[in-house]
This record gives structure tokens, sequence and C-alpha cells, in this order.
């Protein structure tokens, strides 16, 4: 039985355990959850080191890491270093996106590393492993590989079964057309054959195989916009309505299954496009890139992204997909990995403080008193990335006059330190009370 099934059944199994125990609630309300389908747990029981995650409104907000080779780039020793760099960094999922020569034993590799369930995107090994022209792709070898990614182990799936023939005409009318790599590839081969989606049309099918390996559906954006100027237009929300039919055919065969959501928003338009999915798609937990939240800042797209996951995390996102500073531009290299993971832990933790998530506080009160008390260890030690923050601390020390004493920084200087001067305030008005 899958994760659904169970819960559906009332059975509380191992998996609901383990994620109630890291959530700090008790695993009835978990099962609960699963069971309507607010929460998912990827964990396929093929993938044998992997420790169940939960994914929902009711937990703290994961991070996923996008990792994989390029076809110009990269290769199997990179991609585990950068996955090693991703799960020390925080990561609750992982990606394997790689295209080219060898995926299976990328893959392979990277599910024997990875104590995190991994996803994957079928299509790109399904055109990697064919011969001659992309349109050229057999349905049928895509539900083969559908099918061998889930014997191997593979937790989730990002199907773009939701953009349909009718849909593409909208894209065609964007300033820039269909920027999902998965989306484009399954556009042109529709447009080449004049036939429906085969994902769509094969569902059924599809389900069968997922069913039996509990993986989990990622119901794939194909048609998210790639800039400010196609935001929240008919493309995109055309193929959110068949996301939404798509759900409920998922949970009545059994398959837990999450909704991916847009890339580029303007900041005022984040909101809404939470709230829209959570109704369409019946509360599925959302899956977002981002979302970027403006164009022009190439190199630092992971801050940018930041800033709208932030918001997409507090109004209904429960899985945050991060963004490097390569984005844009190229394949991001193990220390963007990094860079991104840490900018997607803010984000989420910002937004899980943001909504008032019972307990979700409790971190930053404990630094507010590191801080106040100069407890550079416990602030190292509560710290989203503590390597960068005791390196940046010990550079300060180099060129402090006083070398060895830890109650103040080069901010403020031991003299303006404002920290230091509210402790004598308070041992004045102490002193007053007193008297």
């Amino acid at each position: 039985m899958t994760q659904l099934q169970s819960a559906k059944a009332g059975i509380l199994t191992e998996a609901m355990k383990i994620v109630a125990q890291d959530e700090g609630v008790e695993p009835e309300e978990v099962m609960k959850a699963v069971a309507s389908g607010e929460a998912v747990i990827p964990f396929n029981p093929a993938h044998k080191n992997c420790h169940p995650v939960g994914v929902g409104r009711m937990f703290t907000t994961k991070i996923n890491a996008n990792l994989g080779r390029s076809i110009t780039h990269s290769g199997k020793g990179d991609e585990l270093e950068k996955l090693e760099v991703a799960l020390k960094a925080g990561a609750d999922f992982v990606m394997d996106l790689s295209v080219g020569e060898d995926i299976p034993a990328i893959r392979q590799g990277m599910l024997d590393a990875s104590n995190k369930p991994l996803g994957t995107v079928p299509v790109y090994e399904t055109i990697s492993r064919l011969e001659g022209d992309i349109p050229q792709m057999d349905p049928n070898f895509l539900l083969n590989v559908i099918k061998a990614q889930a014997e191997q182990g593979v937790d989730f799936m990002t199907l773009h079964a939701g953009l349909l023939l009718k849909n593409i005409p909208h894209a065609m009318k964007r300033r820039m057309g269909i920027v999902s790599r998965g989306g484009a590839i399954m556009a042109e081969w529709m447009m080449s054959h004049n036939e429906e989606n085969p994902l769509y049309v094969h569902w059924d099918e599809v389900l069968d195989i997922l069913v039996e390996h509990d993986v989990t559906v990622s119901l794939g954006d194909g048609m998210r916009p790639g800039c400010l100027a196609d935001a929240s237009d008919a493309a995109q929300f055309s193929e959110l309505e068949t996301l939404g039919e798509l759900v409920e055919r998922c949970r009545a065969r059994g398959v837990q299954v999450m909704v991916e959501g847009p890339g580029h928003i303007p900041l005022d338009q984040v909101k809404m496009n939470m709230e829209r999915e959570q109704e369409v798609c019946k509360k599925a937990p959302f899956y977002v890139l981002g979302p970027v939240v403006t164009d022009i800042a190439p190199g630092y797209d992971h801050i940018v992204s930041a800033i709208g996951a932030t918001s997409a995390a507090t109004y209904g996102a429960s899985l945050l997909c991060y963004v490097t500073p390569a984005e844009h531009l190229g394949l991001p290299d193990a220390e963007e990995v990094h860079a991104g993971c840490i900018a997607y832990k803010i984000a989420a933790h910002a937004g899980d403080v943001a909504r008032g998530l019972k307990g979700a506080r409790a971190r930053d009160d404990m630094m507010a008193a590191a801080r106040r008390d100069f407890d550079w260890e416990t602030q190292f030690s509560l710290s989203l990335d503590p390597q960068r923050a005791r390196e940046r601390w010990l550079r300060t020390r180099a060129y402090t006059d006083e070398a060895h004493s830890d109650d103040h920084c080069s901010m403020c200087g031991k003299q303006f330190c404002a920290v230091r001067t509210s402790r004598r305030i308070r041992d004045l008005a102490t002193a007053r009370a007193l008297a």
C-alpha cells in the first residue's frame, strides 16, 4: 500500500511516525493530513537509505536542490560532490535533472548517497536515450522510463501532464513562450504530431506504475511564466485547471501528489497565485520555483527568488525549489549550490515565522538571547550556516584592538556597542528601582 492508501485505511506507517517525530506533531495528525492529500511523504521503499520527509502546510517549509549534469558540463563525480554540499547545507529534497549519457548510473550514485528523497523528470532521460530529433519521442518508451526509474527507487517524479494541445496557442502569445524544459519538450511533440499530451492520454497507465512503487507525483508546471510580463496569464492558469483535475485522479488511485508552481511572478501577485493553487488543486502541497520577483538581477537570482519564496511560504507553498546564483547563466557549481540552499533555508524559515507555525520562532528567540549575552558559540550553533558565521567572526577578531575580548564586535567597537550600553541602562534601572 502507498502512504496515501495506508492513511485512508487508518494505518499508521513507520514513515508517518518518523515525520511526526521530526515535526513535533502527533502521528495521527500526520496520518489525517496524508489521507486528505494535504500532505505527502515522498518515500519509495526501494530507496533503502531514505529518511522520510513530510511536505504540507502543517509541517515546516521544505527546500529542494536541483542537481544533475548537462550535455556540456559536469558528470557523475561532480554531481555527487554537489549532492554532498546540498545535503550538508540542509536540503530536504534533491532532484537529478541530468541529461546526456549515463543517466541511470548517475541517478543510482545519487540514490545511494542521498538519505533524503530524490526526484527526477523522466522525459529528460527519455529524450537523452533516443536518437534523432526530439519530436520523435515514443510515448511508450516514456512509460518504460517512468517504470524503470520507479523500480530504481526514485521517490517523486515531475510529470508535465497538464499541458494540453489547446493551451499551446496561449503560450505563443507570450514574450518568453515556454521556458520549462519539460514543458517545451512535450509541447513540441504535441505540435509536431498534432496529438494530445501522451502523459495526459496515458495517465491511468502512469498511475498504475506509480502506485505499485509509491512514487509521489509532482505535477509539472510546463506553462510557468519565464518573465514578469508573462505572469498569471491564460497559459499558466489554463494548465493549472488541468492540474486540479489530475490531483483528484491521483488521489482516487491512491497516488500521493503535489503541484509545481510559477517561476517569474511580481511580488504583488504571489499571494494570489498561492491561494488560487490551493483552491483549484484542493489543497495539494504546492512546490514552487522561487518565484523570481524581478528579471534584472542575473548573478543574484538566489536573492531575488528567495524574496518571492519567503512570500510563497507565507501564503501557501510547502516546498521551495531553490534557485542558485547561476540561474539564467549556466550550470551551478558546488559553491553556488551551497549559496542557493542557504538562501532558501532562510526563505523557508522566514515564511514559517511569518505564518505563525508553532515553534518556528523558538530558534530566533534563542539567538536573541545568545547575542545579548555575547555567547558566540551558541550563535554559531543556531546559525543556518555555522561555518560562514564563524569564519566571518574570526575575521573580526583578527583586526579588533582587543583581540581576545568577546563582548563586542568591530561594527561598533567596545565603546559604542549598543548591547553593552543596554546592559548599563538595565543596571541603572535596577539600582533606581531598589533605591
